[in-house]
């Protein structure tokens, strides 16, 4: 690793020596720096070539033949760079060749190719050619610019498209890579541009979006001239006493601490690495993103600090702001010869616990343990890897990092610029310690840089290994990329183990028009991809017959990879047919996917360079694709990252990947647009739809300070969100987690159940015994009863997903609901309006129609609520006219309404009647012929009202206060300054609720109530549907627990939600149930559907199971009976009394047992869902509301009830006293339901003691 580490340093020091003759640098800062090039050319061996000068030297071209990738080209220039007497070389991939420029009287050209040789490679010198350097003057400037190309289907689409970009002037590199979809390519800016680049690719039939652009260095006349003004003037070396010049103190290096403003991503890392790095002077530059710091090692005798700053400040954008320390340097320095080869920076300790990550990385294009070498040696130095391990056989490498310092996304990009193909596998970060062990791997691979031993080329048993070089198609020279590569199949004999693969492997990969070899030791064949302009297939046979091996071409064989068939059982419908299908056709990779239900088998072919077979088959296996999808597509993909300048105004506004986004980015959201992430509000003030959390649909206040959530809805304002969690520490990643573990695990009752199989084996055989003599009867039981069952459960209104559900249904003890949506509407209703101003000042209609008019202006669903229920009591569609409208979130609206004239006399005339009656308040007729009049209306809380100089009177306080007791929001109305009108709105219960929860009771099954509203809500709720034991305030996680945890006690659980947050539960239960309007999620996650949104009908889905089961119970009974009356009859066991059946009457009375089960199953077909009017006359005189000290609260996962306090029999008169006769009839069915608990609930939703939240 030491001579690739000098390697880079060389051009690294070109580099610079461009940069110089750009910016135009003195000459004094040049002169050290190019002593310093020689020093680091000879660091580790003797200093004898320091005074080498030009006419002692001699350059050559070395002709080299069998490089395949950039890794060769990497390990041949460490290889010779390592000699002694070279001082530098170049190794030229494309054109084959190696220029190298050496001392002649230590070394010879021919001994280095002999070094080449010993390397594996062909070596020759190319006589009478010059080697062609580098030029010393400015080479043109070059940036780097990544697609994303969608519609690329196989490795042709790869070579069209490289071949199509390298023809075009401007452009140095491209490498397009297929499984990430995207391409990456050097250009030169002045002869081409980003847009250009994307329209030839579009131009070829492929999509293509510019991903990012990194722009390159660009300083201006000011720049340059402000940079050489603050360059210090470097004194006379003074003369040491043996008369030497000092120059040489110029090695030593000084480390210098800055701190930078202005980052926000990692493209401003690597602007200011890559291009400080290559100023003199400076040796080596780490930045911190994280921490907003560069640590610098430079030599004081070429740069100062003030240079330094001058530079960073410099760059593009202008962004950066650059602080010096007290102190301009740490420590006297060191000879940068005792350093070791990697990176300046301190010593990388064991990481410490909730900070490592392990990402898996897959890497195609791996060739020899070379590659191995120089993929671990590259990422393992760089800042915040720990650890890495790359295994040649499997394709794949695992690098141990912290991620509050790099990300796996930096370590793939790192992979791929060394010619790699490389994709993130998978992600885990552990809160666990790392111990000496890793601790001492991770010093090893980064200090000596020792390989983690592979074993090269190690077969697949019984076929073909997966390929892992199909990268290197895209490496061959550009002259051959136009020529479709072949492939062809051998014969080989006389191979005995591993070492035999390994050495036919590596040795044919070094002929030249040898793309890939893979070669499988127990089928004993050889698959090789070709270049046919080059080499032939016979010619591929002798030369494996040259290492003495026997080997024959195999002219008919087409391989067996990519077609393959498989045997799918769980399908159980037509559904699940085209699901599978779906699924397959959409994957990269699959050409052509076919599935039988008849057969339940699978016919797949596909590109075995894209996928493999066991990709295939956990594709089909995967139960959770389309839930986690659905989720997944929940969340923002890109965010809105700002940058701050100076007075902390926003300078800056960039799209970003979400991949991109890091902890303490700072992120714009605009109205109507998604979180991208978890945060708390740093600027602004909005309402946050959190439904997916929480369930419920009101919106959430958020102002500085404030949690939001990432995929929740910003409804407002415009915010600035510091970002706290990203990636997979998002809410909406955990939820992913739990859907996807609550769907893959194996829960208890499985358990339990296989455990009881020895126990029944006895029986099991003698049942075998009687199928093996009559199959058809008892495989007809079961699935006939299973598919008439789901069948007539569609025609009712209820989808059950497979025969599983409706087994299960039947064995269900505990029966969990949501309350929003599920047993409520969803949906915000006015329940009361209670005029305080009389009725012949101001009309209950005018009333109506001047709060209709300002709430139609409101985005709030209390607003939308109310604004609804005054058009339904109005009896018209259209409203007056709303000006100068103000909304405050958490307070309430004020605006001017006008023209509610013509509105009331429209209404009147469609009605045809002057007067309306409304919640038992009787109106004055309207005064429609009045002059038009303009109205100043306030609409919202307590605060509100108070803060705009109303009074509310204690009377007016304690009604609100009794709706709020309720679970209702209470609402004021001032019209002119006048309060006139108070508005109580509820979430409403559903009609059937009650019923269905009386029903489960009665049949003996246990029903809870768990809801992330707050608990003063869902008492009000369970006492009026007679749930007696609640679960309010809890969050996804919690649901999970709770069915886990009744799980463990041997209880089957099922579970009816909507929501997001119901889909880890619906998954977890034993039986889900989604309401048929709920989200898409939920619906995916559940076992069983109701489509008519009747709580019904879970009792009904209960009542089809146990008929279903009864059913398949009758046929298995009718089956045995004919097998155990019936085999003995053919076995001739009652002949001696004359009873013997002919072989055509066992014939017929297997089908007449077959037709029996069949018909028994279609009975089914018969069943009636028990009709409203029968399971009302079952509950007659028996179903009564709760009170509030019969039902059990608990919050969150706490076990411990919360009883409401209970009220003095005086307090309970005066309660009744204050309530008038008109709330006592329209709340009379909730009358029972008031619990007095009104302490601070941090969870509300609907309620706050501040009023926050009670606005439209």
């Amino acid at each position: 690793m030491k001579p690739e580490r000098e390697s880079q340093i060389t051009d690294r020091e070109e580099a610079s020596q461009r940069i110089l003759s750009k910016l135009s640098w003195p000459t004094h800062a040049r002169e050290p720096k190019m002593k310093q090039s020689f020093a680091f050319d000879n660091s580790g061996y003797e200093e004898g070539l320091d005074g080498v000068c030009p006419s002692q030297t001699a350059s050559g071209t070395i002709r080299v033949g069998g490089m395949t990738c950039q890794s060769c080209v990497k390990s041949i220039e460490g290889r010779v760079s390592s000699l002694k007497g070279i001082l530098s070389v170049t190794v030229s991939l494309e054109q084959g060749s190696a220029a190298v420029r050496y001392v002649p009287s230590v070394l010879s050209l021919p001994q280095v190719c002999r070094q080449i040789e010993d390397m594996g490679f062909e070596a020759s010198v190319e006589e009478g050619k010059a080697a062609s350097w580098p030029s010393r003057v400015s080479p043109a400037p070059e940036a780097v610019v990544k697609l994303r190309v969608e519609g690329m289907t196989c490795q042709s689409c790869v070579s069209s498209i490289e071949g199509r970009l390298r023809k075009l002037q401007g452009v140095v590199r491209v490498r397009v890579s297929l499984g990430n979809q995207e391409a990456v390519i050097t250009y030169q800016p002045y002869l081409i541009q980003p847009q250009d680049l994307r329209e030839h690719v579009n131009d070829m039939g492929f999509d293509a979006v510019i991903k990012n652009k990194v722009a390159p260095v660009s300083l201006g006349p000011i720049d340059v001239g402000r940079l050489q003004s603050t360059h210090p003037k470097a004194p006379p070396a003074p003369a040491d006493q043996n008369g030497s010049s000092a120059e040489s103190s110029g090695r030593q290096g000084v480390t210098l601490h800055l701190r930078v403003d202005g980052m926000h991503c990692k493209s401003c890392v690597l602007n200011i690495e890559e291009n400080i790095g290559q100023l003199p002077g400076v040796q080596s530059i780490r930045v911190s993103l994280e921490k907003r710091t560069a640590r610098v090692q430079y030599d004081p005798s070429c740069v100062s600090p003030g240079a330094l700053q001058a530079a960073i400040e410099a760059l593009p954008p202008g962004n950066f702001r650059v602080s010096l320390p007290d102190g301009a340097a740490e420590g006297t320095g060191t000879d940068a010869r005792s350093r070791p080869h990697r990176s300046p920076g301190p010593p990388w300790s064991p990481p410490a616990p909730g900070v490592c990550c392990t990402a898996e990385l897959a890497i195609r294009g791996m060739t020899c343990a070379s590659c191995v070498q120089s993929i671990e040696g590259l990422v393992s130095q760089k800042e915040g890897v720990y650890h890495i391990s790359v295994s040649l056989a499997e394709g794949t490498g695992t690098v141990l990092y912290d991620p509050l310092v790099t990300q796996a996304e930096e370590l793939r990009a790192a992979v791929e610029d060394m010619g790699f193909e490389a994709s993130v596998l998978a992600e885990n970060c552990s809160s666990n310690h790392v111990g000496n062990h890793s601790a001492g791997n991770a010093t090893g691979s980064t200090a000596v840089g020792t390989p983690t031993p592979v074993q090269e080329g190690a077969p697949h048993p019984g076929g073909l290994p997966t390929n892992h070089h199909s990268s290197r198609a895209s490496e061959i020279p550009q002259a051959s990329a136009a020529v479709a590569p072949q492939k062809c199949f051998l014969q080989i004999t006389g191979m005995t183990c591993a070492s035999c693969v390994s050495n036919i492997e590596r040795n044919l990969q070094k002929e030249a028009g040898i793309l890939s070899v893979l070669v499988a030791l127990m089928a004993g064949k050889a698959e090789v991809k070709y270049n046919p302009d080059v080499i032939q297939p016979l010619e591929i046979a002798q030369l494996i017959r040259e290492l003495g091996f026997e080997a024959t071409v195999l002219e008919d064989y087409k391989g067996s990879d990519g077609d393959l068939e498989l045997v799918v059982t769980g399908m159980t419908c037509t559904s699940c047919v085209h699901n599978i299908e779906s699924r397959l056709t959409r994957t990269n990779g699959v050409t052509y996917a076919s599935v039988a239900l008849a057969t339940s088998k699978a016919h797949v072919k596909f590109d075995p360079e894209l996928i493999g077979p066991r990709d295939i088959v956990r594709i089909i296996e995967s139960k959770t694709s389309e839930a986690l999808a659905k989720l997944m597509s929940l969340q923002a993909t890109e965010a809105t990252v700002v940058t701050f300048g100076k007075d902390n105004l926003i300078v800056r506004e960039e799209q970003v990947p979400m991949e991109l986004v890091q902890r303490g980015d700072v992120i714009k959201v605009v109205p109507g647009g998604k979180f991208p992430v978890d945060g708390k509000v740093l600027e602004g003030s909005t309402m946050a739809d959190e439904s997916l959390i929480t369930g419920e649909a009101m919106p959430v206040t958020k102002k500085p300070g404030s949690t939001v959530i990432a995929g929740s809805i910003n409804a407002h304002g415009s915010v600035l969100v510091t970002a706290t969690h990203v990636g997979n520490e998002t809410t909406l990643a955990q939820i992913v987690k739990l859907v996807e573990e609550a769907q893959m695990s194996k829960n208890h009752s499985k358990r339990i159940s296989q455990a009881e199989v020895v126990l029944r084996f006895a029986f099991q055989t003698s049942i075998t015994v009687l199928c093996i003599a009559c199959p058809c009867s008892l495989g007809l039981a079961t699935p006939t009863a299973v598919m008439v069952g789901t069948g007539v459960a569609a025609q009712n209104g209820i989808l059950i997903k497979g025969g599983k559900p409706l087994e299960m249904a039947h064995k269900i003890k505990t029966v969990m609901f949501d309350k929003t949506g599920t047993i409520t509407h969803g949906v915000p209703k006015v329940m009361r309006v209670l005029l305080l101003v009389d009725v012949a000042t101001l009309p209950l209609r005018k009333v109506l129609a001047v709060v209709g008019t300002a709430e139609a202006s409101s985005e709030h669903p209390l607003g939308v609520a109310v604004t609804r229920y005054c058009k339904e009591e109005l009896g018209t569609e259209t409203l007056g006219y709303c000006t100068d409208f103000q909304a405050v979130p958490g307070c309430g609206i004020g605006c001017k309404v006008s023209n509610v004239e013509g509105v009331l006399a429209q209404g009147e005339r469609q009605q045809g009647r002057p007067t309306a009656h409304l919640n038992g308040v009787s109106s004055m007729p309207s005064e429609t012929d009045a002059a038009p009049q303009t109205f100043s209306v306030l609409i919202g809380n307590r605060e509100w009202m108070m803060r705009n100089g109303l009074t509310v009177t204690s009377d007016v306080s304690d009604a609100m206060t009794n709706h709020e007791m309720k679970g209702q929001t209470a609402i004021l109305v001032a019209i002119d300054g006048v309060l006139c009108g108070m508005l109580a709105i509820a979430d409403a219960v559903k009609q059937e609720a009650a019923l269905a929860v009386h029903t489960l009771k009665s049949m003996g099954i246990d029903v809870v109530l768990i809801t992330g509203d707050n608990h003063k809500t869902a008492r009000a709720i369970a006492t009026q549907v007679g749930i007696n034991k609640v679960f309010a305030e809890v969050l996804p996680s919690h649901k999970v627990a709770k069915v886990q945890q009744l799980q463990n006690e041997g209880k089957r659980v099922a579970m009816v939600g909507d929501g997001v947050n119901d889909s880890p539960a619906l998954a977890q239960a034993d039986m889900g149930v989604a309401i048929g309007t709920g989200t898409d999620v939920a619906i995916e996650a559940a076992d069983v559907v109701l489509i008519r949104n009747d709580l019904l009908d879970v009792v009904a889905s209960i009542h089809l199971s146990k008929r279903t089961v009864r059913r398949i119970r009758l046929n298995l009974v009718l089956a045995l009976i004919y097998n155990l009356v019936g085999i003995p009859i053919a076995a001739g066991v009652f002949m001696p009394i004359g009873i013997v059946l002919q072989p055509w009457m066992g014939s017929a009375a297997m089908a007449a047992s077959s037709v029996s089960v069949v018909l028994s199953s279609l009975q089914l077909k018969c069943y009636k869902k028990p009709d409203l009017a029968r399971y009302e006359a079952q509950a007659q005189g028996r179903m009564r509301p709760l009170s509030a000290s019969q039902v059990s609260v608990h919050v969150g996962m706490d076990d411990r009830r919360r009883d409401p306090p209970r009220a003095a029999p005086w307090d309970q008169v005066s309660y009744i006293s204050q309530v008038s006769l008109s709330s006592l009839k329209s709340d009379k069915l909730s009358r029972h339901s008031i619990a007095a608990d009104d302490r601070g609930d941090k969870w509300s939703l609907l309620l706050n003691d501040r009023d926050e939240e009670q606005c439209i």
